[in-house]
């Protein structure tokens, strides 16, 4: 009998890989031991080189172009995988950004074009993610999951505008879950702790963050990207099927200690 976490014949989408050290990148890796079959997006032909490199360790896996901000994209990614696959079983969206100069200094100096352009890649992308690829999954639904941070409820300095994001997409989780639980889809977020990633660099004081999580944390240490992908393998398996609307912290007990 397979393991419950056996994904040999799913099939699936992965929205966000940058290089080896995106999470995105981890989730993957481990839904590709467990036997799934995955297809990837990259923003733009000057991206598409690192992409297809860190990929390439899974053998020769769709590469397909998409601007997740572009709903005509969004919707050519599907209608490629619908006609090579059918249908899918599983998303991953780990797709977000914001303007440098909205991360530090004061988060009331967000310009209004600041705050569209994170809230828009951040937060609004899931929707069509979700809208366009929630036909391809069929009777037996699927899983969506997407990439959340603690910054959605509290404040970290520097993070600023992307709080604001990922308090967004918090909510779109919980409204899409319901708005899709009758198909079968379920719809769950991963709040991850502080990881070294390209993304990360780009937030002042992310060096100090990581060390007060460490230091703060219930367990004494800092997460893992294997951690995070393990909760992912769980999230898109059978082993979560009555799971969905949640968000799950992935951060070594941080989240319950009060100092």
């Amino acid at each position: 009998m397979p393991a419950p976490t056996d994904l040999t014949g799913k099939k699936g989408v992965v929205f966000g890989v940058a290089n080896q050290r995106s999470i995105a990148w981890a989730i993957a890796k481990q839904l590709s031991e467990a036997g799934a079959e995955m297809a990837f997006t990259y923003l733009n032909e000057r991206l598409k080189e690192p992409v297809s490199k860190t990929v390439s360790e899974l053998g020769n896996p769709k590469l397909i172009e998409c601007d997740a901000t572009s709903e005509e994209q969004v919707k050519a990614v599907y209608d490629q995988l619908a006609a090579d696959w059918g249908n899918i079983d599983f998303i991953v969206h780990s797709v977000a950004y914001a303007q440098r100069d909205d991360l530090g200094g004061k988060f009331s100096n967000v310009s209004v074009n600041g705050f569209r352009t994170a809230l828009e890649t951040s937060a609004y992308t899931l929707i069509p993610v979700v809208r366009y690829g929630a036909p391809l999954m069929g009777e037996s639904g699927g899983s969506i999951i997407t990439m959340t941070f603690d910054a959605s409820v509290r404040v970290y300095p520097g993070y600023n505008i992307m709080g604001t994001a990922k308090a967004a997409l918090e909510n779109e989780v919980r409204q899409l879950a319901a708005e899709y639980g009758s198909e079968g889809i379920r719809v769950n977020a991963i709040s991850a702790g502080p990881l070294p990633t390209l993304a990360a660099r780009s937030i002042p004081g992310f060096n100090e963050m990581r060390r007060a999580h460490q230091e703060r944390s219930a367990l004494k240490r800092a997460i893992t990207h294997d951690e995070v992908a393990n909760t992912a393998l769980f999230l898109i398996s059978g082993m979560s099927t009555g799971i969905t609307g949640a968000i799950i912290p992935v951060d070594a007990g941080y989240g319950i200690m009060a100092l």
